[in-house]
């Protein structure tokens, strides 16, 4: 049976999610945690959003298939008494006695037909926090937030970040990889104020290109720090090609803060459709141009930004 998991964690001390020998990341610490609470090999997890070394957060899906005498067995002892806990809820429980401080599973329960915690999805929301008032430094916050030295026009930012919504080829703000496109529909990216003083931008997709959210936020601080004018961003995105002038800001001011998915009714066919599409992809190395190829837009989530 496939089990839906809510996950949060404080990306600091991962080498990002993925499995990476010798490293330590986000799957091996949860995939080996489920293994010794289900009694079994540690189990191949599928994620919504694969996140970079540095990258947290808030609302990671993972689907996992396990045995369904594993599942029902969670409960132990308990097991059909009047209060037993639910085995999603007796796994919650088991998960927090053995996963590390800065990995939390927050939900667990069996997941509908057709569910896919990457091709199921149909967008991922990203914050990303800045500081640019000494007075709003909060040294208790200072892992999760980007300090900058110069005041920020925050809407010129907004403005400048407005043209690049829609459908492009990210191509110029990502870092490619051989054979993925990069093909995604950029929802929003907003920028504002909260009432504590830290710029927060808001940024959501389909899906992201590697590094994609985190430069298009160095892009608009260099427009916020009067660095560059309001249209640069978009004449960047317009010329096609990498521009090194684009900064790939630090990691650990980005959070995943959501993933959304269909109604249960309709996931089996948004995953269909997530690995239907077709657009330009990067080249090989040393190759030429991009060329057509099925790519992953519509939630499909092959690449992630981080």
């Amino acid at each position: 049976m496939r089990v839906r998991l809510d996950v949060a964690y404080d990306g600091a001390g991962f080498a990002g999610w993925a499995a990476q020998p010798g490293l330590r990341t986000v799957e091996d610490e949860l995939s080996r945690s489920l293994g010794r609470v289900l009694r079994r090999p540690a189990p191949r997890l599928v994620v919504a959003g694969r996140t970079d070394a540095g990258v947290s957060a808030r609302g990671q899906v993972v689907h996992v298939d396990v045995e369904e005498a594993s599942w029902t067995a969670l409960p132990g002892r308990a097991a059909g008494s009047p209060g037993a806990p639910s085995p999603g809820r007796a796994l919650l429980r088991r998960l927090a006695g053995v996963l590390p401080a800065d990995v939390v599973v927050r939900g667990a329960r069996p997941a509908p037909p057709g569910f896919d915690a990457r091709f199921g999805a149909l967008r991922r929301r990203y914050a990303y926090r800045v500081v640019d008032d000494p007075a709003a430094r909060d040294p208790l916050r200072r892992g999760e937030v980007l300090v900058v030295r110069r005041p920020l026009d925050v809407a010129a930012m907004a403005r400048a970040a407005s043209p690049l919504l829609g459908e492009h080829d990210w191509l110029p703000y990502c870092r490619p990889r051989a054979g993925a496109s990069t093909v995604r529909t950029l929802l929003r990216l907003g920028w504002s104020r909260a009432p504590d003083g830290v710029v927060v931008a808001d940024v959501e997709a389909d899906a992201f290109c590697h590094h994609m959210v985190r430069s298009l936020v160095g892009a608009c601080l260099a427009v916020g720090e009067g660095r560059r004018d309001e249209g640069w961003p978009a004449r960047v995105l317009a010329a096609g090609v990498r521009d090194p002038a684009v900064a790939v800001v630090p990691a650990h001011g980005l959070v995943l803060e959501e993933v959304v998915y269909p109604p249960d009714e309709e996931l089996a066919a948004q995953a269909v459709r997530a690995r239907s599409y077709r657009g330009p992809v990067a080249p090989e190395q040393g190759a030429g141009t991009a060329r057509e190829v099925p790519r992953p837009v519509a939630g499909s989530g092959h690449e992630h930004d981080t």
